[in-house]
Order: C-alpha cells, then sequence, then structure tokens
C-alpha cells in the first residue's frame, strides 16, 4: 500500500494457487490515501481483507487519494499429459471473471504493474528477498498470445496471459514479485501452537463480517467494532507480558468476548515456563475471517506450479524487475523444500528470459545464470 499511496503502482495482479483464499476472486477498484483523522494509510475497499484489519474508511476521509487496480487470479498446478505439445505440458488453470480486486506489489514510474505470485498475510514477515533482475521489454503486447496446444476442463491459461495482458496494457513496466511459499506453505502457528489453542485463538480473533449488503454506515460500525476488539486484546497480552497472574487474566477474561482467554493462557503456561505473548498476540491476528493457507505441496504439485507459470511468462511481456522472496525465516515456505522451489523458479526464469543477473540479498552472492 505504500508503494501505491506513494504513485510507483497503479495495478497490481495477484495470482494465487487454489489454497491461498484471503481475497475474493476478481476485480476490485478502490483507493489508497491518508486518513485525514488517524493521518495513517486507509483504503476504500470493503472486501474481508480490509474489512478485518480495521483499514477501511469512505473516500470523503481520504487525503491524496490514490486508485488501485486490483485482480486477483487462481492458478491450478499443471497436469501432465501426452498429447500437448512442449513436454507434455498442459495447463490447468483457472480464471473465475474479474469482479473484484487485489495483488501483488512492486514499483515504477508513472503507472505500473505487479503481477505476484504470492499471498499477503497480515503477519509481519522477515523476508529475505532476492532481487532477480530482469531484462528489457522489447515485447509488445501483440506477444501476449498463448499456446494453442493448451486446454483445460475449466478455463484454460490463454485466459489468463489475456487477462494479465490487458493489465499490462496500462502501464508501459511491470515488476514480477514471486514469493516462493506461493509454491508450498506453512501455518507455522499450528506449529507452535495445539489444536485447542489454535481454535481458543481463532474463537478470541474472530471477526464478524458486515451483512453482504452492507450500507456504508454498516461498514463503519464494523471496523469500529473491529478496531476495538483488536486494541482490547492487544492491550490484554501487553498486560500478561508484565504479568500473568490469575488476577491480571480473570480480569481480562471478564470482558466481553474475552472468555477463552483464560483457558488459552492456562493451556500455554502447562505447556511453558514463559509463554511469549507478544507472539501469542501475532499469531491471533491472522485469526479473522479465514484461516492462514496451510498446504505443503507434493513434488507433483509443484512441478505443475512451475509449469503453469512458464506458460503465462513465456506468453507475456518481459518484467522490468523479478523479485522473489524465500519466506523460509518466518517459515511459511517449509525449510526442507525452499532452496528446491528457489533452484526451479531460477532455472524457470532463466529458460524464459535467458541469463540472469541474480542478486541473492540473503547471502551476500550474485551471479549470472
Amino acid at each position: 500500500m505504500p508503494a501505491v499511496y506513494a504513485g510507483h503502482i497503479s495495478q497490481v495482479v495477484w495470482l494465487h494457487p487454489p489454497w491461498a483464499q484471503q481475497i475474493s476472486e476478481g476485480k476490485h477498484n478502490f483507493l489508497i490515501g491518508k486518513d485525514i483523522s488517524t493521518t495513517t494509510i486507509r483504503v476504500t475497499g470493503t472486501d474481508n481483507y480490509f474489512l478485518s484489519d480495521g483499514l477501511y474508511v469512505p473516500a470523503d476521509q481520504l487525503e491524496n487519494q490514490k486508485p488501485l487496480n486490483l485482480h486477483v487470479i487462481l492458478i491450478n498446478p499443471t497436469e501432465a499429459s501426452d498429447n500437448c505439445e512442449e513436454n507434455g505440458e498442459v495447463v490447468s488453470a483457472k480464471r473465475l471473471k474479474l469482479n473484484t480486486d487485489e495483488t501483488a506489489s512492486t514499483a515504477s514510474a508513472s503507472s505500473s504493474v505487479a503481477a505476484d505470485l504470492h499471498y499477503n498475510t497480515s503477519t509481519v514477515k522477515k523476508k529475505e528477498v532476492q532481487n532477480t533482475s530482469a531484462l528489457n521489454r522489447r515485447e509488445t503486447l501483440s506477444e501476449c498470445s498463448a499456446s494453442s496446444s493448451l486446454r483445460n476442463s475449466e478455463s484454460p491459461i490463454r485466459d489468463v496471459v489475456k487477462d494479465v495482458c490487458q493489465v499490462l496494457q496500462k502501464g508501459d513496466a511491470y515488476v514480477l514479485d514471486i514469493d516462493l511459499d506461493f509454491f508450498s506453505v506453512k501455518n507455522p502457528f499450528k506449529e507452535m501452537y495445539t489444536q485447542t489453542e489454535y481454535e481458543l485463538l481463532q474463537e478470541l480473533y474472530s471477526f464478524k463480517k458486515p451483512h453482504r449488503n452492507a450500507t456504508e454506515e454498516g461498514l463503519l460500525d464494523c471496523v469500529e467494532n473491529r478496531v476495538h476488539q483488536l486494541e482490547d486484546l492487544e492491550a490484554a497480552f501487553a498486560d500478561l507480558c508484565d504479568s500473568d497472574d490469575e488476577e491480571t487474566l480473570q480480569k481480562w477474561a471478564s470482558y466481553p468476548g474475552m472468555k477463552p482467554l483464560a483457558q488459552l493462557v492456562h493451556s500455554l503456561k502447562t505447556r511453558m515456563e514463559s509463554p511469549d505473548y507478544e507472539m501469542v498476540h501475532q499469531a491471533g491476528l491472522t485469526c479473522d475471517y479465514v484461516e492462514l493457507p496451510h498446504h505443503v505441496s507434493t513434488e507433483e504439485e509443484i512441478e505443475g506450479l512451475i509449469k503453469s507459470i512458464k506458460v503465462l511468462l513465456k506468453d507475456t511481456p518481459k518484467p522490468t524487475l523479478v523479485t522473489i522472496a524465500r519466506s523460509s525465516l518466518d517459515d511459511y515456505c517449509p525449510s526442507e523444500q525452499v532452496d528446491i522451489i528457489q533452484e526451479k523458479v531460477l532455472n524457470l526464469l532463466g529458460s524464459v528470459y535467458g541469463t540472469l543477473d541474480v542478486h541473492l540479498d540473503y547471502s551476500s552472492i550474485s551471479s549470472s545464470l
């Protein structure tokens, strides 16, 4: 959002795997600006993704408004077939009609597009980022033709290519941002806490969605209630960091909707000498209207997604820059798979774009591949 607010990005395309469903499929058009009452960046987007974080405000409450067109498109793994050209690639990529709007992030001069292959989470990630250069954009939109050898029982990859190319027409440069947890992802909090503890977090942090046809007043009430809920929970866990004695715990558990807090803390204290309540709160913030994705992919699924993305990239113009986030320090991309996935992605980019100038920020090594 800061990059949009700064005027670097106006178009974002989020290409997501089947197990990442945080944002509604389709096309979303909304404004990003500075809230005149809080001076923080807020949006007019009404998807639950924004409402659950308390980010929605009406347009007349925003200064320095910047438009964002967000496109959310589903990509399925390619299934092998003997009847297709190019190493038997058949793409099982599904595109739903663009009715709503959300995607990735990156920057360029006047108008820019980000094709983001990963989902966004509300947790703070310590990302290892590697910038994989890119490549003068010599292609024109006439090159946006999908291979006629592709077919699919649902919607073929050519439809995805067409949609992405339509977005690219609106800017003369774009950044391709790839998160390796697009290919395989874990919800690290499910390994950190027991099933019962995780369910208690979900109960504590559950988000009450507004009515489908909610008025502006209804949306504002929804956001106000959500902000108060999160503020109370943040204050409770901050208090517990100072002292988690029974008196403090029961005080907070007596608040409306906070009853599960006592059982949660008791459970944590039986397993840990000194629970990290700040981390517990961060975990809770991911338990709103939908769980974080948790899908450790098989080798076949990873290879299928690689093939799907390869077909897409071959039939769209070259990006101005490619950025890759490993997402392994925070355990979103499985540590036992991240290096394998990275190698596959770099090989994929090399096969599509040729020699790469690779900068590995996490290891201080650069190379040409």
